[in-house]
């Protein structure tokens, strides 16, 4: 009884590493793209964002996962993002593929259910609702084990831009691990380059981690990588959490800053108080702390921002997601960034 058990398990763990290697890697099948022929019309879209002098704006996938339990409903939830006024939606490389049991758990306990997205149609999806994508978020083992698969995968949804999200179960404490890491962007970037696509690497908190007396791992990774193949998609509220003096961050990375994800951060708490101690969280913007409008005048001096990407993975008004990023849109409509 006890080796039939064993035999399960053991059965078990391997069709994870089966679907995760899967999940991962792609199929395995490979279409090699350039600029010169994929499917993004380079020069009209810059053209097209000349003329009309504003950054794009967008959600970030993990907003959605619990309103995309079917086709139907992830369809009218993206509508409702383009009503709202949002230009597009950034993907998750783990959100638009079949996702293992695994990482389903995972990020429900982090709090970002993921859904039945992965069982979906998004190249029908996106055309449908008339959303751009603006990124797609991968992992940076994907690149570095098939990197034609992951540049493929962005340019059929017509974009250009691939976005790192930091490294799980790594020590950003460790000076000469994070000097490793900068050269493994370096490389993967390189790589994507040769399609026609750009590598962001997206921070959290965790890299504000100490690793001399007086630099970051963040300091590391920027001055270690070459802005030729590595650029950033600064997370402005996990700086904020760890401390950081955000808009020194935004000065530091100047034009190497090209996407802005964005959040806000606060306490919808009402008194009395058992002590003067508030637990802040995630908030619609314009309704936290944080100081947005400085940060957002900033980000319009710098040319290359090409947009702006709403994050929030829980403490939605209502536990709505949906409604929580109609109400951060009224922020984005003040500062003249919406589309109608």
């Amino acid at each position: 009884m006890k080796r039939n058990k064993l035999v399960a398990i053991v059965a078990v763990v391997i069709v994870i590493i089966c679907l995760t290697t899967f999940w991962v890697t792609g199929s395995g099948e490979e279409r090699v793209y350039t600029r010169e022929n994929s499917p993004i019309d380079y020069e009209s879209e810059l053209q097209a964002r000349k003329e009309q002098n504003r950054i794009l704006t967008g959600v970030q996938q993990i907003m959605i996962g619990s309103r995309c339990n079917n086709y139907d409903e992830a369809l009218a939830t993206l509508k409702e993002i383009k009503e709202a006024g949002y230009d597009g939606i950034e993907l998750n490389e783990f959100m638009i593929k079949p996702t293992p049991l695994l990482v389903k758990i995972m990020t429900k306990v982090a709090g970002m259910p993921a859904g039945n997205g992965g069982k979906l149609d998004w190249q029908k999806l996106i055309a449908e609702s008339g959303l751009k994508v603006i990124s797609v978020h991968s992992y940076l083992n994907s690149i570095e084990e098939n990197p034609a698969a992951v540049a493929e995968q962005a340019l059929s949804f017509g974009t250009d831009t691939v976005v790192i999200t930091g490294m799980y179960r790594f020590d950003y404490g460790n000076l000469t691990e994070v000097e490793k890491l900068a050269k493994r962007l370096n490389k993967a970037g390189e790589s994507l380059s040769e399609y026609g696509v750009k590598l962001l690497y997206h921070n959290h908190n965790v890299e504000l981690q100490r690793v001399t007396e007086d630099k970051t791992a963040y300091d590391i990774i920027v001055e270690n990588t070459d802005p030729r193949y590595v650029n950033f998609e600064l997370d402005t509220y996990w700086m904020a959490d760890g401390g950081a003096d955000v808009n020194d961050i935004i000065n530091k990375l100047g034009d190497r800053m090209v996407m802005w994800h964005i959040n806000d951060r606060g306490c919808r708490k009402s008194g009395p108080f058992t002590t003067p101690i508030l637990k802040e969280d995630a908030a619609e913007l314009g309704t936290g702390n944080m100081p947005l409008d400085s940060m957002m005048d900033k980000v319009r001096l710098n040319k290359r921002v090409k947009a702006i990407v709403l994050e929030t993975h829980k403490n939605w008004i209502d536990k709505d997601p949906v409604k929580s990023l109609k109400v951060s849109a009224k922020w984005f409509e003040r500062n003249g960034l919406m589309s109608f």
